[in-house]
């Protein structure tokens, strides 16, 4: 399999799992569906960060609303979903460049959030702050491996 049908297989597997967890939270059948359709290991974490989460990538401090992770064989993504207050993107792209990331794109819109793609020799890092609505204001982290 090349890289982009595995990365379509990893996309499709995330956006399953984000579109079936509510419904089915904490049921590790979806996470055998997933596996076994794609050939990823999938972990639906749930309301704490994955086990595996990359140290190096530093989180906010909040409540973890959402987390899970899915690929193999060093080809990984991981999504955490963290409550945090307003204005939090100044804050976490500091915390970011601090631990060694490049901010490559970022954007604030006044009262609609702010997002930015950090880089590392490691590890992608997407980050989109906003109002949910039923939450607050979150920010999202998608994390990716870097390939070489």
């Amino acid at each position: 399999m090349t890289n982009l049908p595995k990365r379509l297989a990893v996309s499709a597997a995330i956006a399953a799992s984000l579109i079936l967890t509510p419904v089915l939270a904490g049921c590790s059948a979806v996470e055998g569906i997933i596996e076994n359709a794609t050939g990823s290991q999938i972990d639906l974490g749930g309301q704490s960060v994955p086990a595996d989460f990359p140290s190096n990538v530093p989180l906010a401090s909040g409540d973890v609303i959402y987390g899970l992770s899915a690929g193999k064989d060093g080809e990984k993504v991981w999504n955490v979903t963290i409550k945090v207050t307003a204005g939090a993107f100044d804050a976490i792209a500091i915390q970011l460049t601090d631990a060694g990331f490049t901010l490559a794109e970022g954007s604030k819109e006044a009262n609609k959030g702010a997002g930015g793609l950090f880089t590392s020799d490691t590890h992608g890092v997407l980050v989109v702050v906003s109002d949910d609505g039923s939450n607050g204001t979150v920010a999202n982290y998608t994390v990716t491996t870097v390939t070489k």
